[in-house]
């Protein structure tokens, strides 16, 4: 076990399978996010026993099996138990989002979203509150409607968070100026604004979103031979497109100039890894820059011979586009003021630290998840800052985060 000061942004609460379908307003229990155990005859020797099936609109049938790398414990509602299993995988602080209830939180139906939002925050400030020194839950809040948003973050806020939490897929676009009140309540409530994958976009009338269609299609190719088709579409899906969600919301926040008009508000994204960020920050810096040599006068469209050469309005000096940024700063120097990338097993990452902004990336280990790096953390933090300076290593693995969450590392007596 090492010395460091980690903090562990992407951790998730086991919610109790029961939660929504007894807590939530009654006439809306029939539509619960509620969740079921079964057990089976192993499909292989020594194998999985215990799957969990989840109900809800777009993820109906979504089934895992149980985590076994916790040794067959399961931490719903236990935060000493959550507590002890931090200290052996060397967590000092974990940020803890919702687990399974994150696919039923932030659909199109505002009154059912909020209201297991509702719910869950509850149920956090009731069970978690006195372990608010290493735990730090974020708070979910959906942005379907702006008054009631607005008064959830104000609520949460009173009550202790440190953080709320925002689909990735929004139902409106980042950019808008609709979304001032969210940005501003956050703001002044001195909380932080996180963003989880594969959150948002949920139509309670569609029978599968994406991620589970994503899931299902992944199945069948373990189930298959690999085929030529395959390796090329599973690299597609998991390189290319995992990648949009995280960039279009970078932009979409940056181009509609939310950090420059909340300066003190800061935007981490979870469980999205971070490999692909050095070429957005350069790709997004190159859009407003007419490069060395470039011919300024350069002019690009389509000619209409029906109007005079002087009347072209199809044409134009293409360059002078990148003279039209909007915003004082460059669009990295946004990211590396305010944004803050989680990534696990990403040495890419690391070695990109000075191209993005140290600050940019911060770790974590998806505990309790099958693909998460509990009971291997110790292990991987070797592997892959092997070579890194400690005041880096220091502020990745939970410097950066820590400060802005307001945790620091404990003193030596």
């Amino acid at each position: 076990m090492t010395n460091d000061f980690v903090v562990s942004a992407d951790g998730h609460l086991l919610e109790p399978t029961d939660l929504f379908r007894t807590r939530l307003p009654k006439h809306l229990r029939d539509r619960a996010v509620w969740e079921e155990d079964f057990e089976i005859e192993p499909f292989v020797e020594g194998g999985a026993r215990i799957f969990r099936r989840l109900h809800t609109p777009g993820y109906e049938g979504w089934t895992i099996s149980r985590y076994r790398q916790t040794g067959g414990r399961m931490p719903e509602g236990d935060p000493e138990h959550i507590l002890s299993d931090m200290d052996l995988d060397g967590v000092d602080v974990q940020v803890m989002h919702p687990n399974l209830s994150l696919f039923g939180l932030y659909s199109d139906d505002h009154e059912l979203s909020m209201a297991h939002a509702r719910v869950y925050n509850d149920y956090v400030v009731e069970r978690f509150t006195p372990y608010f020194s290493r735990l730090a839950p974020t708070a979910p809040v959906p942005i379907t409607d702006i008054d009631d948003a607005v008064a959830e973050i104000e609520r949460v806020a009173a009550a202790g968070f440190r953080a709320i939490l925002l689909p990735a897929t929004p139902p409106t676009n980042y950019y808008t100026r609709d979304l001032d009140p969210v940005w501003a309540a956050v703001s002044a409530s001195g909380m932080h604004v996180f963003f989880h994958t594969q959150t948002g976009g949920v139509k309670v009338n569609d029978t599968e979103a994406t991620t589970l269609k994503v899931v299902l299609e992944n199945a069948a190719q373990v189930n298959q031979p690999m085929t030529e088709k395959s390796a090329a579409k599973r690299m597609i899906t998991q390189a290319v497109y995992s990648t949009i969600v995280p960039q279009q919301l970078i932009c979409q926040l940056i181009g509609g100039g939310v950090p420059e008009r909340y300066p003190d508000l800061h935007f981490a994204l979870i469980e999205f890894n971070a490999h692909w960020l050095s070429s957005l920050v350069g790709a997004m810096d190159k859009c407003w820059v007419t490069g060395t040599g470039q011919d300024a006068d350069w002019w690009l469209g389509k000619w209409d011979d029906s109007r005079p050469a002087n009347d072209q309005p199809n044409m134009a000096q293409l360059f002078k586009l990148n003279e039209k940024w909007i915003h004082p700063l460059m669009p990295s120097e946004y990211v590396k003021r305010q944004f803050h990338v989680q990534f696990q097993d990403d040495p890419v990452a690391i070695a990109c630290r000075h191209i993005t902004g140290l600050s940019t990336i911060v770790w974590g280990n998806d505990y309790p998840h099958a693909e998460g790096t509990f009971r291997g953390s110790q292990e991987l933090i070797a592997q892959q800052f092997a070579g890194v300076p400690a005041d880096e290593r220091a502020a990745i693995l939970g410097g950066t985060l820590g400060g802005l969450l307001g945790f620091r590392a404990p003193v030596p007596a």
